[in-house]
């Protein structure tokens, strides 16, 4: 691909066929796939990703808000979409566009099903989360009762899927914890079922959950991570490809004396002769000032550079004395090397919250299509 000439934003659709084969291969064959294209597919384009992600064969799409999957319907976007945090507002635009929402209290199911009856719904397809210890949304098992009473002879919704999240399906150190909540989610799908007298699709896996976990795969896994290049492991992530690359440009190099000091607040001083590039990205695109001040490195032509002094909104300043550069040179923010995991942890954060957190003024550029 030809070297990038402003901040870009670049995704790789071929490593994400390589990631979704990946992961499809630790699965039985008849077990579906969720994708997960939440928060502009994980920072990168909604749109792009889904159309890519349908058209290899994925069963289902999963964002969190009702306008995420407003968008991808009005792109074209065929598959069912299930909405994770719906909110009442929304519900007749949720119906309107087809979604799916979870349902996940009791004040939710009842208010749903009033918006289901207002819009004539019949048999509308709803998936049922059920808390077994993320404690963060979800009915409890002693909310089956409530449920199936309140569902018992209306017609309006039909239940398609029983769900729940693991917590720490990462960390093998908590595999007991795992172990107790795969148990408390056969448990709690088993009396649904029999409560309500059908048997509604089961699912509960993540990325981790899927690579350490695949015995508890049931009817469909849930993919976000995983997809994009991660896998929460170096022995997993060895085995994907990051989807995005951040790349910039140098804008202007200057040379520093002794005890000058770089950008805001006098942050760096420099202790000899320096040389310095200006890149034109900043806390206003995603990077953070928590990079700054020698905490983060970016690669220029193969060498490792020190961010320098306070990130600036729309700058960043890098320390490239002995780095054979010049101005207009591509500069890899984040990528392969370092890779947008490596990149976070120089911030002690994660590659979900460095990857969600690219602006949306960042261009979008495709490569492997």
């Amino acid at each position: 691909m030809p070297k990038t000439s402003e901040t870009t934003l670049e995704i790789d659709l071929g490593a994400l066929e390589h990631n979704y084969h990946f992961l499809r291969s630790r699965l039985k064959p008849k077990t579906m796939f969720l994708a997960v294209v939440k928060a502009y597919a994980y920072g990168s384009d909604a749109v792009i990703i889904a159309k890519k992600l349908e058209g290899l064969g994925v069963d289902y799409f999963a964002v969190a808000y009702v306008k995420e999957g407003v968008a991808l319907r009005k792109a074209g976007i065929e598959k069912p979409i299930l909405v994770l945090h719906p909110q009442v507002l929304n519900f007749d635009e949720l119906i309107e566009n087809c979604l799916e929402p979870s349902l996940y209290s009791p004040k939710v199911l009842r208010e749903f099903l009033e918006a289901a009856k207002r819009n004539h719904q019949k048999e509308y397809p709803v998936h049922l989360k059920f808390n077994t210890g993320l404690n963060r949304l979800g009915f409890w098992e002693n909310d089956i009762d409530y449920i199936v009473e309140l569902l018992t002879g209306r017609k309006e919704l039909k239940v398609a899927s029983i769900f729940s999240h693991l917590a720490a399906s990462e960390d093998m150190k908590e595999q007991e914890f795992t172990a107790q909540q795969i148990k408390s989610f056969k448990k709690i799908a088993g009396q649904v079922d029999k409560k309500l007298g059908f048997r509604s699709f089961r699912h509960l896996l993540n990325t981790s959950g899927i690579l350490n976990f695949p015995e508890a795969q049931f009817d469909m896994v849930r993919s976000g991570i995983g997809l994009y290049g991660f896998g929460n492991d170096k022995e997993f992530d060895a085995e994907l490809k990051p989807v995005v690359a951040l790349k910039t440009i140098i804008s202007q190099m200057h040379k520093i004396e002794p005890h000058e000091s770089v950008g805001y607040n006098r942050a760096y001083t420099s202790d000899r002769n320096r040389i310095t590039a200006t890149l034109p990205l900043g806390h206003a695109d995603g990077i953070g000032r928590q990079y700054g001040n020698g905490k983060a490195w970016v690669n220029v032509n193969g060498k490792m550079a020190p961010i320098i002094g306070n990130v600036c909104m729309d700058m960043i300043m890098v320390d490239v004395t002995g780095i054979e550069c010049q101005e207009g040179d591509e500069v890899i923010i984040f990528g392969e090397k370092p890779n947008a995991e490596e990149f976070a942890s120089f911030a002690n954060t994660i590659s979900y919250e460095l990857i969600t957190g690219i602006s949306q003024r960042v261009t979008r550029k495709l490569k492997g299509h």
